[in-house]
């Protein structure tokens, strides 16, 4: 009975620590700070919670993937970049799906090294496709050095984070005049053309 007790309340915390991730990157949504700010710190809370070596989030730029955040490899953001056709990253923002390999990525025939990124020697390799309004306009890879067995809850927790990101990306594109200025209910209730 005690290990039963001791179980519900280790996995309470850690349902209560994603719910204390997910409102902190909520907040990054509703803050007038630059994208470039918003990325690098919604990165440091994933690895933080994760607990991973490395977070790389990656936007689309017309054909092609580009690094836009790094924990690790600051220098090299929007140097690195691939083609939808390639690695894995390029594989999960074609499928639109989510991929998980708990140890030896660098071996799966999809993967691309980039000598500039020291991820191409880590183990486990966990990546989401980042979503807004239905279309994939980036994807999020989270690394560890050495193997790690991805559970669902991280899985879920990443997709998740995939599609906040998404919405950042949507909000950055926005003047915050234009969300002062804006009628909201109008969105909901569009004014007849004649009563304006």
């Amino acid at each position: 009975m005690v290990s039963r007790a001791k179980d519900f309340e280790a996995r309470l915390g850690r349902a209560e620590e994603q719910l204390r991730l997910l409102q902190s990157v909520s907040r990054f949504m509703v803050r007038e700070m630059s994208l470039s700010d918003i990325l690098s710190g919604i990165n440091k809370l994933i690895v933080d919670f994760m607990k991973c070596d490395s977070c790389l989030i990656y936007l689309i730029d017309g054909d092609q993937l580009v690094l836009c955040s790094s924990n690790k490899s600051p220098g090299v953001l929007g140097t690195i970049r691939l083609k939808m056709s390639e690695g894995l990253t390029g594989w999960v923002a074609r499928e639109r799906r989510l991929l998980s390999i708990s140890s030896e990525a660098y071996r799966d025939k999809r993967f691309k090294r980039f000598s500039a990124l020291p991820e191409d020697t880590f183990e486990a390799f966990l990546s989401a496709p980042i979503v807004a309004r239905g279309r994939v306009v980036g994807v999020i890879n989270v690394q560890h050095k050495n193997p790690h067995q991805h559970s669902g809850a991280e899985m879920e927790l990443l997709t998740t984070v995939g599609e906040q990101i998404g919405t950042v990306l949507l909000l950055a594109r926005v003047e915050p005049s234009a969300v002062e200025a804006a009628n909201h209910v109008e969105l909901l209730f569009p004014s007849p053309a004649g009563n304006r």
